[in-house]
């Protein structure tokens, strides 16, 4: 089971420094979040983006789930689980053709164990780690592979 976000008409872009309206859990939150809380600072992240990413994103939901599932771990050839927080699954935007029906619904998926665990690490608030992870995986929605994505992240 998780949780779905759905994008909504949506204000930014991706050199937020923070997401303002977003209720902060403190890095020392006696609490682990939920779904439910990733979820809701995933959908302010999302309500927050500018006009010409959430045109571009489209209606493309975003699922919380624990863990990813082994087969899919297993097909990425990752072996610990908590190296995957997140994942975009679907043809990105630039490489997709008109004629052909996607073979797989388009999706993002965020993990809520692995989120907590790097959320642990550094000690920041919960909503700076959700943002690094769902933008990670928008940028491969709209097209950038692995090292583009990794340079947006540094600036």
């Amino acid at each position: 089971m998780g949780k779905t976000i759905f994008p909504t008409p949506l204000p930014a872009f991706f050199g937020l420094e923070h997401v303002s309206s977003i209720e902060r859990l403190p890095s020392d939150s006696a609490t682990a979040p939920s779904l439910d809380d990733i979820a809701r600072i995933g959908e302010a992240i999302l309500a927050e983006l500018p006009g010409e990413i959430r045109e571009l994103m489209g209606p493309v939901p975003v699922v919380v789930r624990d863990w990813a599932h082994e087969e899919l771990l297993e097909e990425l050839e990752i072996e610990d689980a908590l190296e995957l927080s997140g994942l975009y699954q679907a043809v990105p935007i630039g490489e997709r053709h008109s004629a052909l029906t996607p073979a797989e619904p388009e999706m993002i998926f965020l993990f809520r164990m692995p989120i907590i665990m790097e959320w642990a690490e550094r000690g920041c608030p919960l909503d700076e780690v959700v943002f690094d992870v769902l933008t990670h995986e928008i940028g491969h929605h709209l097209g950038m592979d692995e090292d583009a994505v990794r340079r947006m992240e540094e600036r």
